[in-house]
């Protein structure tokens, strides 16, 4: 899940911005007001945390240009101003959550989770998914392979998440770069095919049927097949000249 976080305030963003990350979120952090405009404008988000005094634009004008282009993701108002006046407004010009400062990590997690629920985002619709005989749970943050309970890491984890949620997709490096680890691709890294191999071990290794596949200078793709090595797909190729 994709967060952007529009606060001028540099150590109460990084702040944010390394909680959430630890939380399992993609954080994209502008510090100001036209960055994150443009940020809303381009890029796709599941929740939006904008903070309403900025140094060059208001927070609310630019939420109700937001919801004026005919968008709809879900908006939390981070601020100082504690004003009823000031909540009002923010929630009659598009905003969906007002959350002052200072306040609790905990509470903005929750606060988060419950505009997501609300919203029904497609990165929230269900809280688990299944495929073949794995299954996990978002809201719960557990991965099981039938009776089977596989403990990964937050990147091993959001990296199964993507997959799961578009399996059956072959899915390039620079698109897994940009979802999982909101970095471009870089050629000379093979951060994604060592991530990749390890998720590749916990969720594969001792069972009969395998779900990550690699397809040859493509990419990476989820589905419950047998291997073919005639096909163009198999279960490790990460090694292999032709994906570099």
């Amino acid at each position: 899940m994709k967060v952007l976080l529009v606060e001028d305030e540099k150590n109460l963003g990084e702040y944010i911005k390394k909680g959430l990350t630890e939380a399992g979120f993609i954080v994209d952090h502008h510090m100001t007001g036209l960055d994150g405009y443009h940020a809303l404008m381009t890029e796709d988000f599941s929740v939006v945390l904008m903070d309403v005094m900025l140094p060059d634009v208001s927070g609310f004008e630019l939420v109700q240009r937001y919801r004026a282009a005919g968008k709809h993701t879900p908006v939390l108002f981070l601020t100082a101003k504690d004003d009823l006046s000031d909540r009002i407004k923010g929630i009659e010009i598009g905003g969906d959550d007002y959350l002052t400062k200072p306040f609790a990590f905990d509470e903005l997690i929750v606060r988060i989770k419950s505009l997501l629920r609300r919203a029904n985002q497609s990165d929230y619709k269900s809280s688990v998914i299944h495929i073949a005989d794995l299954k996990m749970d978002i809201a719960k943050r557990t991965v099981h392979r039938g009776n089977t309970n596989i403990k990964l890491t937050a990147k091993e984890f959001a990296l199964l998440q993507l997959f799961l949620e578009r399996q059956g997709e072959v899915l390039p490096r620079t698109v897994i770069a940009s979802q999982v680890w909101d970095i471009n691709f870089d050629s000379d890294t093979n951060v994604i095919d060592v991530a990749i191999r390890r998720l590749r071990i916990k969720i594969d290794d001792g069972f009969d049927i395998k779900l990550i596949h690699t397809v040859r200078g493509m990419g990476y793709k989820l589905e419950p097949l047998n291997v073919d090595v005639d096909s163009g797909m198999g279960d490790d190729d990460t090694n292999k000249d032709d994906l570099k």
